[in-house]
């Protein structure tokens, strides 16, 4: 068993969230309109990424964006305009609604350029992120605000210092998915420490099902291994390999740990995910769930 420490380390407020990918597998929808911008019920889904950062305290946001992301700097900028129109009709609410988005954090934004990986998104926030710790979230997970994720991460970094990655236990035969972690339990029962990572393993070898999914702490030490790491799986610059030199030298940038989450999570990666989503977050509103519940008891009655 790893101890734990009682060393506090500096709370980090700046967050990274890489943007720049096409978005393919939602074609045509995609064609003009970035993938982060598809509506999760009535608002994008990257504004449900942006509000966890703020939520944990990172009012600092840069997004690296790339071609056709213009829409992204914009709904989180103010729309005058509109603003200006649904103020004069006294709509109050919509109001507060299209206020919010510009509200939430200090927005940056840089493009990525060539499309070299994970690895190289996060080596582009490097200029802006300086020599402090900072977060990176990515847009296809969604975490139920009810299940404070990343603030855990966040208090996990204070704690222990170094890197600390979100984990998630996954049937054996979809680790495969995913990248692994190898790990060791420590004191704290939802924490371990991660001795080793795997991007996409067999199943045969994969070290456990302990999936990584799309939330990372990590040590500024991060970008010079990244700097230096030559593209792996897919011909790009993994980030779990750059973990991996961090978990297996302490003395580069301090060890890399994870917190196992067993909370809400909605994969909006995939078509079918994405549409469970909706379907499971639009159900529970209280201004949407009660009469779209009855309608889908009935739809499903009626389908089967």
């Amino acid at each position: 068993m790893v101890s734990g420490m009682t060393q506090s380390h500096p709370r980090i407020s700046k967050a990274v969230i890489p943007a720049a990918g096409l978005g393919t597998r939602f074609l045509p929808a995609t064609k003009a309109t970035p993938k982060e911008m598809l509506p999760v019920v009535d608002k994008p889904a990257i504004q449900y990424v942006v509000e966890e950062a703020a939520s944990a305290g990172l009012d600092d946001v840069l997004m690296i964006t790339g071609r056709n992301k213009r829409p992204l700097e914009d709904h989180f900028d103010r729309n005058y305009e509109l603003e200006s129109a649904l103020q004069k009709k006294g709509d109050a609410g919509r109001l507060a609604k299209v206020q919010e988005s510009s509200d939430l954090a200090t927005m940056h934004y840089v493009r990525q350029g060539d499309p070299k990986g994970l690895g190289h998104a996060v080596l582009c926030a490097a200029p802006h992120v300086g020599h402090e710790p900072f977060a990176v979230l990515l847009g296809d997970d969604l975490i139920d605000p009810r299940d404070p994720l990343l603030k855990r991460m966040v208090d996990v970094h204070e704690q222990y210092g170094g890197s600390v990655i979100a984990l998630m236990e996954v049937e054996p035969e979809q680790i495969h998915l995913y990248g692994c972690a190898a790990v060791e339990v420590t004191e704290d029962a939802d924490v371990v420490k991660v001795t080793g990572l795997v991007e996409k393993p067999d199943p045969a070898d994969a070290p456990s099902n302990y999936a990584i999914i799309g939330r990372y702490v990590l040590d500024p030490h991060v970008f010079d291994i990244l700097r230096t790491t030559e593209p792996g799986r897919g011909g790009e610059i993994q980030l779990t390999d750059a973990l991996q030199q961090l978990a297996d030298d302490e003395k580069i940038g301090g060890p890399v740990h994870g917190v196992v989450f067993k909370g809400r999570r909605y994969d909006t990666g995939d078509r079918g995910d994405y549409l469970r989503a909706i379907v499971r977050l639009a159900c529970e509103r209280e201004d949407l769930g009660p009469d779209f519940r009855t309608w889908l008891r009935s739809y499903v009655t009626e389908e089967m």
